[in-house]
């Protein structure tokens, strides 16, 4: 999860402005949209991890059931002394599956936007490991270029768990592949977790639970502007939407304006009419014969998969392809 910085301090004065950068751009644009990331400040985190524990929503029981019983074989594929380098840290609870089955890691990598969440993040895992080097890097991992030359020597397996993948478009999801396998080098791999294709209502209710925690993380980016922004939003006249798009294979999640009403945000003013949406965000699942192909076209190859006996979700362990040389 990607949690802002608290303090006053240049990284909270960057973060601040790039969410008010990006905010003003969505909401001129058109179609409106805000970026996914800027749902996760504190609460929103809290509230993500409320969703994680409602009956509807499957994914995080799921993935985390698949990692618990088939640890020691992603460690024996990872291989010993390699370096577990994940991107996004966020608790680390499913992390921690891993790192209790490779005892033999070499270090762990987080990379995580918020500095402050990652070097708390790091201290726990110190902690709790105490033998485990850790080496977090604060940074986007959609933009980065390099890891720590601690690991050099070691073989490199990313994780990227929890469906983040189905956030990013198609081609955003193929160009992180391309970064990620380069950032791994040559002999390393990644572990990943996919959310599939599946009945239409059970999506829907994954992403519209009964208890209505979806739709207070999804209002809760009105309540994150009003705070940082100046906004004034009525979060009553807003309300959460999500569906699933069949043909497009994702979910789509919007807040709704409930009725026509101008806003103000960051001292700009917005119109809203009746029932216009704002995007948040894309959760698209995929079948197995489409995980190939995206590992394909960035540059992997499938070694190994599992999956639950429902085959709600899917982990890959991914190798790079040798016959195949990624794009730039």
């Amino acid at each position: 999860m990607n949690v802002p910085l608290l303090a006053t301090d240049d990284g909270e004065l960057a973060d601040r402005d790039a969410f008010r950068r990006e905010v003003l751009a969505g909401l001129g644009g058109s179609p409106r949209a805000i970026p996914a990331k800027y749902l996760y400040d504190a609460r929103g985190s809290a509230l993500f991890d409320a969703i994680c524990e409602q009956p509807e929503y499957y994914p995080t029981r799921t993935e985390a059931a698949i990692l618990r019983r088939h640890a020691g074989e992603i460690s024996d594929l990872a291989g010993a002394g390699s370096a577990l380098v994940e991107f996004g840290s966020g608790s680390s609870v499913k992390t921690r599956l891993l790192l209790d089955a490779m005892q033999d890691l070499h270090a762990y990598v987080p990379i995580d936007i918020s500095r402050r969440h990652l070097d708390a993040t790091a201290q726990r895992l110190r902690e709790d490991y105490p033998g485990l080097r850790v080496d977090p890097v604060t940074g986007d991992y959609m933009a980065l270029d390099a890891l720590p030359p601690t690991i050099d020597g070691a073989r490199r397996i990313g994780f990227f768990p929890g469906s983040t993948i189905g956030n990013l478009r198609p081609e955003e999801a193929v160009a992180f592949l391309r970064r990620a396998r380069r950032l791994l080098r040559a002999d390393g791999a990644l572990v990943l977790g996919v959310d599939l294709k599946k009945d239409t209502q059970r999506l829907h209710a994954a992403y519209n639970d009964a208890a209505g925690i979806t739709a207070q993380f999804t209002l809760n980016l009105l309540r994150r502007m009003n705070r940082e922004l100046e906004a004034n939003f009525d979060l009553s006249a807003f309300a959460h939407e999500a569906f699933y798009d069949e043909p497009a294979g994702r979910i789509e999640i919007y807040f709704r304006s409930l009725r026509n009403q101008t806003v103000m945000v960051a001292g700009r003013r917005y119109t809203f009419i009746e029932g216009e949406r704002v995007h948040t965000e894309y959760s698209y699942k995929y079948a197995e014969a489409d995980i190939a192909e995206l590992a394909r076209l960035g540059g992997f190859s499938i070694a190994h998969i599992w999956t639950d006996p429902a085959r709600l979700f899917a982990v890959a362990f991914l190798t790079q392809a040798q016959n195949e040389k990624a794009r730039p």
